[in-house]
């Protein structure tokens, strides 16, 4: 595999690197590398300045704003990106439901939805998970039954991310209760967050933030029309949609961040006569994630040209991995600190951030939900 850059990469990276520290706001930057929770507003603001210079969905059509990039520059965008501290532009818009109406969707359905999309005109929100449906999501129970040209839709979703910003959900619905097997029967429509019926109760996460939510749909009507694709193929929609999310829960961009900022504070921290860092023990661990960081990164470069579900596994799997053990480092140099969020804010933010990283290896599919994925269709077993 190539690993050195072109005269072309190079420049194509410079090009990018002046668009994320030149044109994104410094105080927006500065919030993702200290670790702050930014504000709506925030997101919104970046994501439009990186549609206007088209590259905030790169990965759709060209005709909806796509770019003919190869695997290479695919990577630098979003490598860059993390490492300048720019919000990632927002992965339910761009990962998610975009590229799904792009695939899946009717003319109309992409013309009034992906414009406004990939600008962040419209937020959305992620209607799949449910309580005892989560891992095992083909269980979900939320009913749409048909009424002349509406969906009449009842049930519960849960742990939905940043619902409360949302305008529209894409959710999975039931409309085929006596399919034979559970994973049939599914469809998945486009909701309206404000329509009458529909209810969001946030809930507190254990580090204190409360991005999640539960969302409560009673008798919500859904017309027809957005519906997407045909009744009961949801199932195979939402396959399309998760491989492109679990691919971008890697997070090597953000964990390689993590890792240096680790190293820099670590060579800070006094330990007797030296520093953290010239511990033997703890140097080592640190360089032993930085060499696995940079393997699944030369796998991801390796899947970017045309990701499979089995891929997007590895690549969930090991990127929570490491993700979590980058956090169970960060506490280690916080250290008593990381209770004092007063006396040291970063340290402070290594306990949220750490309470925060152990859902890393449950949403999107569980750990173990991904390593049967991989046994079963990688090793065949």
């Amino acid at each position: 595999m190539q690993c050195a850059l072109t005269g072309d990469e190079l420049a194509f990276r410079n090009q990018l690197r002046s668009v994320y520290r030149d044109e994104i706001p410094s105080e927006i930057r500065d919030g993702v590398r200290e670790g702050r929770e930014l504000g709506r507003e925030a997101l919104i603001t970046t994501q439009r300045i990186l549609n206007a210079h088209r590259i905030a969905v790169p990965d759709w059509p060209q005709q909806w704003g796509g770019r003919d990039w190869t695997p290479i520059q695919r990577h630098l965008w979003h490598d860059e990106m993390a490492l300048a501290s720019v919000p990632e532009p927002l992965t339910f818009n761009v990962d998610m439901v975009g590229p799904v109406i792009a695939r899946f969707g009717t003319d109309e359905q992409k013309a009034r939805f992906l414009p406004p999309t990939a600008n962040l005109d419209i937020w959305w929100c992620q209607g799949f998970s449910e309580p005892e449906a989560g891992s095992d999501l083909a269980s979900l129970r939320t009913t749409a039954a048909r009424d002349g040209h509406h969906y009449v839709v009842n049930g519960q979703k849960i742990w939905t991310s940043a619902a409360q910003h949302a305008d529209w959900m894409f959710c999975l619905v039931r409309t085929d209760p006596a399919a034979a097997k559970k994973q049939a029967g599914i469809s998945l429509l486009l909701i309206p967050m404000h329509a009458p019926g529909v209810t969001v109760r946030p809930i507190e996460l254990i580090g204190g933030s409360r991005e999640v939510n539960e969302v409560f749909l009673d008798d919500v009507r859904v017309p027809v029309e957005h519906r997407v694709g045909q009744e009961n193929r949801g199932w195979t929609y939402a396959k399309f949609l998760l491989g492109n999310e679990r691919t971008g829960m890697a997070a090597v961009g953000r964990t390689k961040v993590a890792l240096s900022t680790i190293k820099a504070r670590a060579r800070q921290t006094r330990v007797g006569e030296s520093t953290l860092l010239d511990d033997p023990l703890f140097a080592t661990r640190l360089a032993e994630l930085e060499n696995e960081t940079l393997a699944l990164e030369l796998i991801q470069i390796g899947a970017a040209s045309g990701v499979k579900a089995p891929t997007s596994s590895i690549l969930k799997l090991r990127g929570s991995q490491l993700q979590q053990a980058a956090t169970e480092l960060m506490m280690e140099v916080a250290g008593p600190a990381a209770l004092l969020s007063d006396v040291d804010q970063w340290a402070g933010r290594s306990t949220a951030a750490y309470l925060n990283c152990r859902k890393t290896s449950i949403y999107g599919g569980s750990t173990e939900v991904q390593r049967g994925i991989i046994v079963s269709t990688i090793l065949g077993l």
